[in-house]
């Protein structure tokens, strides 16, 4: 396990992304093109807070595209897209994303995925008690109690932010090329049980899913007591980031290369063919 680290972070400067809600494919291709701005040395490190709209069910890299329930999707209007991420699958819906662009030569991301994600999460943890949110970093995931699920809330992994014992902001990590992106879904309300109408699950009962994914999830707004918007959330999560990385987070547009870019990505990750690779 990465221990604490007992020196501030060297003083950095990074680019603050606050973007309004776009489709899922076009979210993605901001992403990768902000990775590999960082990468390339044409773009600043990161922080990108964004929404999702119309809502979006978005599956891990290499995750089956039969877990989604296409069918079910496209009749609540939700879109289906991939992630160049791991994990499980997310609905996005009402929540705040966030995302998070850099080197790995920077001390915040040393450690390998795990390292990268204790250290990011605890800017997280900071910025949720600036909403009075006392929340935890997830260590072990749950016991299984069951056959894996495609579902991502389902069980928190390592470093994921927990309030009273349910999963609160679920993450993944790319690390390519010298780079790594890491993004969140904090969701802010809304029912987070319904992602189970939107995957299979074969030879199990859909009402008892459901219920079992209620003690195991929570929104912002149910953790806090009351509505946290969009703004005020990105807000927060900014401020404790920023804290406990030791950054200035100056706010900038894309460059027009990571425009250019986001052009031909989204072409990408808007093709069946990318959403069916598994």
């Amino acid at each position: 396990m990465t221990e604490p680290r007992s020196e501030p972070y060297p003083r950095a400067t990074w680019r603050l992304l606050l973007d309004g809600e776009a489709d899922g494919a076009t979210n993605m291709a901001i992403d990768e093109a902000v990775l590999d701005g960082v990468v390339e040395g044409y773009g600043p490190p990161t922080l990108r807070f964004y929404g999702w709209s119309p809502p979006c069910l978005s599956l891990g890299r290499n995750q089956p595209l039969a877990e989604a329930d296409l069918e079910a999707c496209r009749a609540a209007g939700i879109d289906v897209i991939r992630r160049p991420s791991g994990g499980q699958a997310v609905l996005h819906s009402a929540e705040l994303t966030y995302a998070v662009a850099l080197s790995q030569d920077d001390p915040r991301s040393e450690g390998g995925v795990l390292g990268g994600y204790r250290r990011l999460s605890e800017g997280l943890l900071a910025g949720l008690r600036r909403l009075d949110i006392d929340a935890i970093q997830a260590c072990g995931a749950r016991p299984a109690d069951g056959p894996p699920s495609p579902i991502c809330f389902d069980r928190p992994t390592d470093y994921e932010i927990c309030f009273d014992g349910r999963k609160l902001i679920g993450s993944a990590q790319w690390r390519r090329r010298g780079g790594v992106l890491q993004h969140g879904s904090l969701p802010l309300r809304g029912d987070l049980t319904r992602i189970v109408d939107l995957v299979v699950l074969e030879h199990r009962d859909p009402a008892a899913e459901k219920r079992r994914l209620a003690g195991r999830v929570v929104s912002l707004e149910e953790a806090r007591g009351g509505v946290v918007s969009f703004d005020e959330a990105a807000r927060a999560l900014a401020g404790g980031l920023a804290d406990v990385l030791n950054l200035d987070l100056v706010p900038g547009p894309l460059t027009e290369r990571e425009r250019a870019a986001v052009d031909e990505l989204r072409a990408r990750y808007s093709a069946a063919s990318w959403t069916a690779r598994s």
